[in-house]
């Protein structure tokens, strides 16, 4: 059996406790107030600016065992340069100036998600960070489109007008999870594979810690 049927079987649970939370339920069928989404949009910078120096660290400790791993790593952390700005870009047009939004202390979940990605990087095993990805695109490509357009309607925008990270995050990740489920399933290790299962049930709880404090 390759590894990827394997992981989502084994995750399925956590990313159910994720998918039947009442505020993403609430939120994907009818959007979010503009302060909710605001505190959702703050957190989410963290996450996101985090994301490159997380797969960087682990990609410096990948052996040639997982060279496939480390070059996947080093060509995605190209794809998401810069997304953090279309965070602050669409805090800006909800209202957040930058200053602002640079000066928000993150909550413990962000904080707990952060630092045990960084933690499972460099201390777990390096393979975990695809955990991260799984856990992470799964989100955006499975509930970004809907929750983009729900906010789209709740809050009057137009266009991507502050919703440019979610939104494209929602068709980005699409491909995006084609390409990490080769990858995944190339990963024979089972150290790693259990690293990985660990980072995706991992992330998903302390995702939806975070969207329980909106």
């Amino acid at each position: 059996m390759k590894f990827f049927p394997e992981l989502v079987a084994r995750t399925d649970e956590s990313r159910r406790a994720f998918e039947t939370h009442p505020v993403v339920m609430d939120a994907v069928a009818r959007g979010l107030d503009v302060e909710r989404y605001r505190r959702l949009l703050l957190e989410l910078y963290h996450v996101v600016w985090h994301f490159n120096p997380v797969c960087a660290a682990a990609a410096s400790r990948l052996d040639d065992r997982f060279r496939d791993v480390r070059y996947f790593l080093v060509e995605h952390m190209h794809e998401e340069q810069g997304h953090e700005q279309w965070v602050l870009n669409d805090l800006d047009a909800v209202g957040v100036p930058a200053p602002q939004a640079l000066a928000h202390a993150p909550t413990p979940w962000t904080l707990a998600l952060v630092g045990y990605n960084y933690w499972a990087a460099e201390r777990r095993h390096p393979c975990s960070t695809l955990g991260m990805l799984y856990a992470l695109e799964v989100i955006a490509s499975v509930y970004g489109g809907p929750f983009a357009s729900a906010i789209k309607e709740s809050l009057l925008l137009e266009g991507d007008r502050g919703v440019s990270f979610i939104g494209s995050h929602a068709t980005m990740d699409a491909q995006h999870m084609a390409e990490l489920r080769g990858v995944l399933n190339l990963v024979d290790d089972a150290a790693a594979q259990e690293a990985i299962v660990e980072a995706v049930q991992l992330n998903f709880h302390h995702f939806t810690g975070i969207v329980g404090t909106l």
